[in-house]
């Protein structure tokens, strides 16, 4: 688990790095940019110590002139599946909206902002509470879900996005 969360980390790193620099002026103030499917791999690690590997699609949907976002991200392994769906609002760089995980019903409201590279938010739930951010370059995307409390650890994602 540890190796994928380093690999996931130098690609973050990389992609911020090359990212920041030339977009500092130009934080995003729409979801414009990352809609889309976007389809890749990636890690899901539980408190117990156990990772797999997942398959994974992203369809992000913008709408209302970027400030309306619906995502959904299915992914797959061997042992089981997580299907995560967000309706979010974008006001300035600001985002709010609803976050759920559907195959264990966690639910919460998410908040947070569009960065130069991407999105960083929080979830706060009954159920759930985790830090979510998506980082895309070019057509790279890089998911990661750190949950804080529950029977996950982490969700880490590398995803290329796919021609309409």
């Amino acid at each position: 688990m540890i190796r994928g969360f380093r690999y996931a980390a130098c690609i973050l790193a990389a992609l911020v790095t090359g990212t920041s620099m030339e977009a500092s002026a130009q934080t995003p103030t729409s979801f414009d940019r990352i809609a889309g499917l976007w389809v890749g791999e990636g890690r899901l690690g539980t408190r117990g110590g156990q990772t797999e590997t997942v398959k994974c699609r992203a369809t992000y949907r913008s709408e209302q002139q970027g400030t309306a976002l619906k995502q959904s991200i299915r992914c797959a392994s061997a042992g089981g599946s997580i299907e995560v769906k967000v309706a979010a609002h974008l006001k300035g760089m600001t985002i709010s909206g609803d976050w759920e995980e559907t195959t264990r019903g966690w639910t919460g409201q998410l908040s947070g902002a569009t960065t130069p590279a991407g999105l960083k938010v929080s979830i706060r739930g009954d159920n759930i509470t985790a830090n979510m951010d998506v980082i895309v370059k070019d057509a790279l995307q890089v998911v990661e879900i750190q949950f804080i409390e529950g029977a996950l650890i982490g969700l880490t994602l590398i995803l290329k996005k796919q021609a309409a």
